[in-house]
């Protein structure tokens, strides 16, 4: 008997111990990320709701991408954003103000700008690359989130040119879309906190509708970038990816 329960206590610490591993490596799980979050070319309909001190402002807008070389954006409101744009080819990034009638390329540091007072900066919007190219990842928990298991991955950039050089992401292990993330500088510092909300599942992905970004060096509620629209791996005019496109 004494044997018994020895060999049933030890099936019970081994099953426990299974119950507790992942059937996924780290690697497996973010390219199920990226199956999500990525594709050939997209159109976005979309609105940010920028939450300031004092007031909160809407800025509607509507993108094109196109791999992570390519994208094209136009806002459409309010107002005075109206007909801004922006082109980005590759590493380079144009942006046409209609109030001047003027053209101007960002690079470097002022790539690291608030775009019209955001908590998101022109690198952000930039940096389209999956995961898998830029991350070698680990799993270092598990934690519940929105009532929803989730993985914790810490995420560290294989490449120098990665706008964060660490992250932080709480993968749903379910529906592998991310539901958290924390992005960090590479002294260590935390710069930016994202939560996903409204995840939805669109042309069999789950996405999130609703993305607030938050700048931890700025005061206020961060900035809610919210989906109204969005196309996956549609056919776009080479002629939306042209300079001559930013003036037309």
């Amino acid at each position: 008997m004494r044997n018994y329960m020895k060999i049933l206590a030890l099936m019970l610490l081994v099953s426990f111990n299974l119950i507790g591993q992942s059937q996924f490596t780290a690697e497996e799980i973010l390219q199920k990320v990226d199956e999500n979050m990525s594709s050939n070319s997209t159109i976005t309909e979309s609105k940010m709701v920028i939450h300031g001190r004092r007031n909160t402002r809407e800025v509607v807008s509507k993108g094109y991408a196109e791999g992570n070389e390519k994208a094209f954006t136009e806002y459409l409101a309010p107002d005075r954003e109206k007909g801004t744009k922006m082109l980005k080819l590759e590493d380079k990034l144009w942006i046409y103000n209609p109030s001047t009638d003027r053209t101007i390329q960002l690079s470097g540091h002022m790539l690291r700008q608030s775009v019209m007072g955001s908590d998101l900066s022109y690198e952000d919007l930039m940096e389209d690359r999956k995961l898998t190219e830029i991350y070698d990842a680990q799993i270092t928990g598990e934690e519940v989130m929105d009532n929803r298991k989730c993985w914790v991955l810490e995420l560290n950039a294989t490449v120098e040119d990665a706008s964060y050089q660490k992250r932080k992401t709480w993968v749903d292990q379910e529906r592998f879309v991310p539901l958290k993330e924390e992005l960090y500088a590479k002294s260590g510092q935390l710069l930016k906190q994202i939560t996903m909300k409204n995840i939805e599942k669109i042309d069999g992905r789950w996405y999130p509708k609703n993305v607030n970004y938050k700048d931890v060096l700025k005061e206020g509620e961060g900035t809610d970038f919210i989906v109204l629209d969005i196309q996956f791996n549609p056919e776009i005019p080479e002629y939306i990816f042209n300079k001559a496109s930013l003036k037309r």
